[in-house]
């Protein structure tokens, strides 16, 4: 899931500002929507972020904004709030030891005929579901496998579909694996992820702080990393718990270099720091 945190640019002069008791109340809502704990200092990357929503709609105040999102009358706004409070910088093969780890432990040591699946459950604009993709292309020529991916931004999930990037979003990216799976587009200033690539990869919006629906299936590996930073104690145990029934027994799940399950009973038992496996 994208995350709510990063530097704000706003070309707009803070023409727009609020109160302490609005901001609660968006970190109220933010919270009851995502799970997300949004810190007291964002509230300049709150009002930077939902201005241009306000003077869409002719508001001189978040008050006003507010009482329109839990009014009923604009349903689609919620989510469209939602995407622009948790977009999040991420790269292709983020973290490389993670699929190190796939490609030579989890792969490599697989026995089983069953398609492999793996899900990217905070996928953001799809660079960590590509890079699994990539990976499980080269290690299961003959064998079938899926890559599921899910945010809660239907926005990020738009970018991530479509396969496209800037062409400087290829650093990271083995060369081998850059050349096979990267196409350029005819400006050359972008690539698109080669079909047989996006082909094998699903992209769906999920909110992990909801019950998830068993219809998802099983996976063998999740990865969930860079999010939990952003979730308190009981929401993370919450999030574990709806996820960890689609783990397969035996299955990995992988967090962020910046995060622990240490004291979340989870069922999980670590192999190496912010990798577990599901007992």
């Amino acid at each position: 899931m994208s995350a709510p945190y990063g530097s704000e640019r706003t070309g707009l002069a803070h023409a727009l500002t609020i109160s302490d008791q609005e901001f609660a109340l968006f970190q109220r809502l933010i919270y009851q929507l995502a799970g997300i704990s949004l810190a007291d200092s964002k509230k300049v990357l709150l009002v930077g972020r939902l201005q241009r929503r306000l003077r869409e709609y002719g508001l001189n105040d978040f008050a006003s904004y507010y009482r329109l999102l839990v009014g009923g009358a604009h349903p689609s706004e919620l989510q469209t709030m939602v995407d622009l409070l948790t977009t999040n910088e991420t790269y292709f093969f983020r973290e490389a030891g993670h699929f190190d780890f796939l490609r030579e432990v989890v792969l490599a040591t697989r026995r089983s005929t069953s398609p492999f699946r793996i899900w990217s459950a905070a996928s953001s604009t799809g660079e960590e579901a590509y890079s699994m993709a990539m990976v499980l292309a080269e290690a299961l020529v003959n064998s079938p496998w899926e890559v599921f991916a899910s945010d809660i931004s239907t926005r990020v999930l738009d970018k991530a579909r479509s396969g496209l990037y800037a062409d400087a979003r290829t650093d990271g990216i083995p060369r081998a694996l850059r050349g096979k799976y990267c196409l350029p587009t005819d400006d050359q200033r972008s690539f698109r992820i080669a079909p047989q690539i996006r082909q094998r990869v699903r992209f769906q919006q999920v909110n992990l702080t909801r019950p998830i629906d068993p219809g998802m299936g099983s996976f063998d590996v999740i990865f969930l990393r860079n999010v939990m930073i952003y979730f308190d104690t009981e929401t993370k145990r919450q999030v574990i718990g709806h996820l960890l029934p689609r783990l397969l027994p035996g299955g990995y799940f992988i967090v962020g270099h910046s995060e622990s399950l240490s004291g979340i009973g989870t069922g999980l038992a670590a192999v190496r720091p912010t990798i577990y496996r599901k007992l």
